[in-house]
C-alpha cells in the first residue's frame, strides 16, 4: 500500500469539496476569527447522529442568536432546548451548555486548541476533540467518524468487525497521515464517503483512489465495514396525557419540563409515565379517552405510547403546570415522540373534543 493516495484524494477535494457554513474551503488559512473554534465545536456536536441537511438550519440559527461561546453559556437552558427541538438526542443539548460554560469559566471564554485539552469538556469525545482541533486550529489529528470508517476499512481491507477494527483504521490513518493537511484529509475522507463511497452501491469507477482500494480489487466494497449483529430493540409501553382546558383565555394544553437528567432531559413535554408500562394513573381523575397510540424509537428501545385526552372546563392548578395555548403548541418545541402525540390531541379536540371550536 503506497503512501501517495492522500495526496490523490486532497487534489481530488479541491475541485470537488461541498460548501458548508461550518467548512473552511480546502486549502484556504483558517480565519481571522476568535469565534471560529466555537463554530466548528458546534456544527460537530449538531452532526452527531444528524444530517448535514437537517444540521444546517439549526447551525445558522443558533450563530445568529447565540454568535459566541459566551453567549451560548449565558442562554437560558429553556431556551436552548427549545431551539434545539427536532435534531433529537437531547443529551447533546444538555452537554452542549455544559461545555459552553466550561469553556467560560475554566478556559476564558475560548476553546483550547490541544486535543486531550479538549477531550477534558462536557459531551467531547475523541472524534470531536480531533475535529475541533484540526478543523478549528489547523492541528495534525487523526479523525474518525462512522464515514471515514467507511472508506478506511475498504481502501485497507480491513476485516475486522466494528468496534474491534477501529484500533487497525487509526494505526493506518495515522501513518498516512498529511501534516499540516489533516483538516483537508478528513474533509475529503468525509466528501468521499458522501459523494463516491457510499454504503450501498459506491461509484469506483469515479473515485480518485480506486485504484489502490483493497475492497474494490476484490470486488466487494459492500462488504465493509464489517459490523456485528444487530441485537433486536426492546418495545416499552407508556402512556401521554392530553389535557385541554378552556375558559376566558381561549383553549390551554398542559404541558410540564421533563427532568433534566434521562431522555428527553429538560424538553418540554406532555404530561406522560416513565414508559416503563402503560397502566400508570394519570394525573387527574375525570373521564378519559383513548385517542390511540404512537411509536418512536430510540437507541436502545422502540415505544409504543398510549395517549389519552381529558377535556376541562378551566385550567387547574397543578405544580409545574405550563398551560399553552392551543395555537402555540407548534412552536414549542417539543421533541419528535411528543409532537406525533399532540397530532392526534389536536386531531380529536378540532373534530369532536369536547372544547372543539
Amino acid at each position: 500500500m503506497t503512501d501517495s493516495w492522500p495526496a490523490l484524494l486532497i487534489n481530488w477535494y479541491r475541485s470537488h469539496a461541498r460548501v458548508l457554513p461550518w467548512r473552511n474551503p480546502p486549502g484556504a488559512v483558517l480565519p481571522a476569527d476568535d469565534d471560529w473554534p466555537y463554530r466548528v465545536w458546534l456544527s460537530e456536536v449538531m452532526l452527531q447522529q444528524t444530517t448535514v441537511e437537517a444540521a444546517a438550519p439549526y447551525f445558522q440559527a443558533f450563530t445568529a442568536r447565540w454568535p459566541s461561546v459566551a453567549a451560548l453559556a449565558a442562554a437560558d437552558d429553556a431556551d436552548v432546548m427549545q431551539a434545539w427541538a427536532g435534531l433529537g438526542y437531547y443529551a447533546r443539548a444538555r452537554n452542549l451548555l455544559a461545555c459552553a460554560r466550561a469553556v467560560t469559566s475554566q478556559h476564558g471564554g475560548a476553546f483550547p486548541g490541544d486535543e486531550a485539552a479538549l477531550s477534558g469538556l462536557p459531551g467531547i469525545g475523541d472524534y470531536t476533540a480531533a475535529a475541533v482541533a484540526a478543523f478549528g486550529f489547523g492541528r495534525d489529528a487523526v479523525v474518525i467518524d462512522g464515514n471515514i470508517e467507511r472508506v478506511t476499512t475498504r481502501l485497507l481491507g480491513i476485516s475486522a468487525p466494528l468496534p474491534a477494527a477501529r484500533t487497525a483504521i487509526r494505526s493506518g490513518l495515522a501513518a498516512v497521515l498529511p501534516a499540516g493537511q489533516s483538516a483537508d484529509f478528513a474533509q475529503a475522507m468525509m466528501d468521499l464517503a458522501r459523494r463516491v463511497c457510499t454504503p450501498r452501491r459506491p461509484h469506483c469507477l469515479v473515485c480518485p483512489i480506486a485504484t489502490i482500494c483493497t475492497a474494490r480489487s476484490a470486488g466487494n466494497p459492500e462488504d465493509y465495514p464489517v459490523k456485528p449483529a444487530k441485537r433486536a430493540r426492546p418495545l416499552r409501553h407508556g402512556t401521554a396525557w392530553w389535557i385541554a382546558a378552556g375558559d376566558r383565555d381561549g383553549l390551554h394544553i398542559l404541558t410540564v419540563q421533563r427532568p433534566a437528567r434521562g431522555l428527553l432531559g429538560g424538553m418540554r413535554a406532555l404530561p406522560s409515565c416513565d414508559w416503563r408500562g402503560s397502566d400508570a394513573p394519570p394525573p387527574l381523575a375525570g373521564d378519559w379517552q383513548l385517542l390511540g397510540a404512537v411509536r418512536h424509537g430510540f437507541t436502545h428501545f422502540e415505544l409504543e405510547l398510549r395517549v389519552q385526552a381529558l377535556w376541562l372546563d378551566e385550567r387547574p392548578d397543578l405544580d409545574g403546570a405550563l398551560w399553552l395555548p392551543v395555537a402555540e403548541l407548534g412552536g414549542a418545541g417539543l421533541p419528535t415522540l411528543f409532537a406525533k402525540a399532540a397530532v392526534l390531541g389536536q386531531s380529536a379536540t378540532s373534530s369532536g373534543g369536547k372544547l372543539a371550536a
